[in-house]
């Protein structure tokens, strides 16, 4: 019989040895490794092909959900975090399974016979985890960061590095001042999650760094130009120039 893949994601090290001692003596499984970041476990995903995913929600470089977003299929999920009753709602809304810390056997074993029943349902699983992403992303928080992949390669992107973003059909341009990247989100998404002390929708295909607007010029009627302080110029329309307005004032 075929052993079940699991990979343990987490940045803790006593979880990882946790999860692997309640596996002892499950023939069914095996695991194919362990890693302690988003980007490691990235890799082995797309290298080792696993089952199933303990993976931690809270980590360095990237969390658990930036890490999701990167994966084309995602296998089996089952949750380990230490968040809140309250952040739990957004699991159990979705019918993700997770293991709140510190978890018992008995717990454990019951969410490992759950994903093993979603191993012969990829399209339900697959679903799970893109409402839950979804769900994530409605969350009313600020994003620090941008993490972008591009073939290979994992760009993480500070907000502070941002010079302004433009629409591109179902994807955004975020121009940094170290180049630029596509992010497969709206601008819609964008102006709820950035900061308004520190960015605004000058247009609605437009968003730019306060910082850096330096000068706005009226061009024709309701019709104004804003240009940032490398001399980029970018499109502002009436409603732009109404939102800066009221920032600046």
């Amino acid at each position: 019989m075929k052993k079940i893949k699991i990979l343990v994601v987490d940045d803790e090290v006593l979880a990882r040895e946790v999860i692997k001692k309640y596996l002892l003596g499950k023939e069914n499984f095996e695991i194919i490794g362990e890693c302690g970041n988003g980007f490691e476990g990235l890799k082995i995903i797309s290298d080792e092909k696993p089952d199933i995913v303990f993976l931690d929600i809270q980590m360095p470089k990237i969390n658990g959900f930036e890490m999701l977003e990167l994966l084309d299929e995602p296998p089996v999920i089952i949750f380990t975090t230490a968040f809140d009753q309250y952040a739990l709602k957004a699991f159990e809304v979705n019918a993700a399974d997770y293991l709140l810390k510190p978890f018992s056997l008995e717990r454990f074993d019951e969410a490992l016979a759950k994903a093993t029943i979603l191993l012969k349902e990829k399209n339900k699983q697959t679903e799970i985890i893109k409402n839950l992403i979804a769900h994530h992303n409605n969350l009313n928080e600020y994003l620090e960061r941008i993490v972008i992949k591009d073939g290979s390669k994992i760009n993480i992107i500070p907000i502070n590095e941002i010079k302004w973003i433009e629409a591109q059909d179902d994807y955004a341009m975020i121009c940094t001042f170290s180049g630029k990247y596509l992010k497969q989100k709206t601008m819609k998404y964008f102006e709820d999650h950035l900061d308004p002390k520190e960015f605004v929708r000058i247009h609605r295909s437009f968003i730019a760094s306060l910082k850096l607007i330096k000068k706005i010029e009226l061009l024709e009627k309701e019709s104004y130009q804003v240009t940032l302080d490398d001399k980029t110029t970018l499109p502002m329309s009436k409603n732009g120039y109404d939102r800066l307005k009221k920032i600046i004032k």
